[in-house]
């Protein structure tokens, strides 16, 4: 009788251990098989985004914002470069067979994770084209207003030319302050002109100027 109502414990505790395992394994077996089939989709969108703030980095904004119109525009404008700064790529406005601005991968530490973007800057070395974050986890409504064009305006067209080197922009009110930082978000925005700072640093060290 005892031997009996063992066995039964047994055999009800095995039971659903062997289906939980099993239940697992398909699990797994089906969400492998999902991410092999989506990475391809996934890529070529994150492609497709880089490829979109790039050109809004150049100020280049096409009339037709269909993905076909905007991988077209990149590719009549812009070339990739291998930078040897960063794992990213640093792209090239290029016109008339000249390279006229470039798009410098920039990425420092946030409040919250890691933030980063491009920023451009003129062939002449004097002046930003622009910004755009690809990353960024500050909090929204503060810190994730860095993506605002309120706040990412601010880089078009701003003079550097003169500037200290590895101060190029700079938060207000410092006596060099160009850019404004954003409202109950210090922090960030300390962030923020740090990465772009040591980007642009490390770009002009090894250009020709």
């Amino acid at each position: 009788m005892e031997k009996t109502q063992t066995t039964k414990k047994k055999k009800s505790t095995v039971y659903p251990v062997v289906f939980m395992f099993v239940l697992t394994a398909i699990l797994t077996a089906i969400l492998a098989f999902l991410n092999e089939k989506t990475k391809p989709i996934i890529q070529e969108k994150q492609a497709l985004e880089t490829q979109q703030k790039v050109l809004s980095v150049f100020d280049i904004e096409p009339e037709d914002p269909s993905d076909e119109n905007i991988k077209k525009t990149f590719e009549e404008n812009v070339v990739a470069k291998d930078y040897s700064e960063s794992e990213r790529e640093l792209f090239a406005l290029v016109q008339d067979g000249k390279e006229v601005a470039f798009a410098i991968p920039v990425e420092g530490p946030g409040l919250w994770g890691p933030i980063e973007g491009y920023v451009g800057i003129s062939g002449d070395f004097k002046k930003l084209t622009g910004i755009e974050f690809t990353e960024q986890q500050e909090t929204p409504g503060l810190g994730g207003r860095i993506t605002e064009d309120e706040y990412k305006e601010q880089y078009r067209g701003l003079e550097i030319d003169g500037r200290s080197e590895g101060s190029y922009v700079a938060n207000k009110p410092a006596s060099d302050g160009n850019i404004d930082a954003i409202s109950g978000a210090t922090q960030t925005s300390s962030f923020t002109v740090d990465l772009v700072n040591e980007g642009l640093d490390k770009f002009l060290k090894k250009v020709d100027k």
